[in-house]
């Protein structure tokens, strides 16, 4: 048995040999479809020991990727971006299976294709996405969609003609992703180019209740929130047709685009999206964010549980910690709330807000020394992420009463 990957790119000279380098040990062929690279793209492809074939780019995704898997002569196919990063733990468990070996009780001859975990660098809120990425390569597979395209559809064909089938869902992290960050989406121009792409495939397809979730997602990063909400509220009228994923993404993005502005109603959608029966690392975003209405409202308790959930699903999540430290102090216990920042803290290093917070409890603790060197440190990070904010806190922090002299051995004058 073997494994391809399978890749198109364009314009990923200045990430692809990352990429590739992480796949090269867990496959037997890396096939890279070229869409119009302008830069270096196919020459390091080639360098990587990959076959590189030209599709012309017709803003049509999921007929990039067909061309990929018509190029692919392995078993399975590992499908993977320029932006991406496969771990090798997860490497390995794909080779295992290539080979025979079961999958938990299930029968590797049974498998037919596998939900990967992907971690979102740079997402603090909502960290993780599950995305079908490994399947095995039949005639009847293909991707579907302009963007955002998937093999699902293909997947739950076979399924229903041979029962046997299985798509696993791993609950390892099997793939990080740095295309979310902000600064490169705008960067990159990929904002328009996805919501093009979507806009005009809904338009002959107004009932894919999937795309519109996504459209709606890409509408709420821009603050277009009515015309989130219009998507939002016409795919869930169809949410019983749905599977349980989709159905969690549409009611946490409706409550996303509701938030300040109608809290009550963002609350009761973030409820329903939690009793979604999904993997648990789906659902921080959702836990985070009804943390943190329930705070608004003044309801502590109810806050400090929904971040211990979070906690308990993810206690790398440095966003919860801090949210736990908020809670801790508007109880009262500055104690747990500075403890809860210095673990946040050693999470995140570059966590302003929470070497803000801490420096403001230590301070009502009476240690001074300890506090001016958050507030130091708090600046500092600001000073490269808000230079404006710092100014507003450094003007905060000479109102405190602190005697000039310790705020100048503090380098905070």
């Amino acid at each position: 048995m073997t494994i391809s990957l399978c890749m198109i790119v364009k314009d990923e000279a200045a990430s692809l040999a990352t990429t590739l380098d992480s796949a090269r040990a867990w496959v037997d062929e890396m096939v890279v479809v070229d869409t119009g690279s302008t830069d270096a793209t196919r020459e390091v492809a080639q360098a990587g020991g990959a076959q590189v074939y030209d599709f012309p780019w017709g803003d049509d995704f999921a007929a990039a990727r067909n061309a990929s898997l018509v190029h692919a002569t392995g078993d399975w196919v590992l499908v993977l971006d320029a932006d991406e990063v496969l771990l090798p733990q997860v490497g390995q468990l794909l080779r295992d299976l290539d080979r025979g070996q079961p999958l938990g009780e299930i029968a590797a001859a049974d498998v037919l294709a596998l939900n990967l975990l992907r971690l979102e660098l740079g997402a603090p809120q909502s960290p993780y996405t599950l995305i079908t990425r490994c399947f095995r390569r039949l005639p009847t597979v293909s991707f579907y969609r302009p963007y955002h395209e998937t093999v699902d559809d293909s997947l739950a064909a076979l399924q229903g003609q041979e029962p046997r089938w299985q798509v696993v869902t791993l609950t390892t992290v099997a793939i990080h992703h740095r295309g979310y960050d902000p600064a490169v989406v705008v960067q990159r121009g990929k904002f328009e180019r996805a919501r093009q792409a979507m806009v005009t495939y809904l338009a002959s397809h107004p009932d894919d209740a999937y795309l519109a979730n996504k459209l709606a997602a890409l509408y709420i990063q821009s603050d277009q929130t009515d015309q989130a909400l219009d998507l939002l509220h016409r795919a869930l009228a169809q949410a019983t047709s749905l599977d349980s994923i989709t159905r969690y993404e549409l009611y946490y993005h409706r409550a996303l685009a509701r938030g300040d502005s109608d809290p009550e109603l963002a609350s009761q959608d973030y409820a329903v999206a939690l009793a979604e029966t999904v993997p648990p690392c789906l659902t921080l975003g959702a836990l985070i964010n009804l943390g943190s209405l329930k705070k608004a409202e003044g309801d502590l308790t109810a806050a400090l549980d929904l971040f211990d959930q979070a906690i308990a699903i993810d206690p790398s999540l440095a966003i919860a910690h801090y949210n736990r430290g908020t809670t801790q102090r508007a109880r009262g216990y500055l104690e747990e709330a500075i403890a809860a920042y210095q673990r946040a803290i050693a999470l995140d290093p570059n966590y302003a807000q929470a070497y803000q917070n801490l420096g403001v409890a230590l301070f009502k603790l009476g240690k001074l020394p300890e506090a001016l060197e958050a507030f130091r440190q708090a600046l500092r990070r600001y000073r490269q992420q808000d230079p404006d904010y710092a100014i507003r806190l450094q003007q905060g922090i000479q109102q405190l009463g602190i005697p000039r002299e310790l705020l100048l051995q503090a380098h905070l004058l």
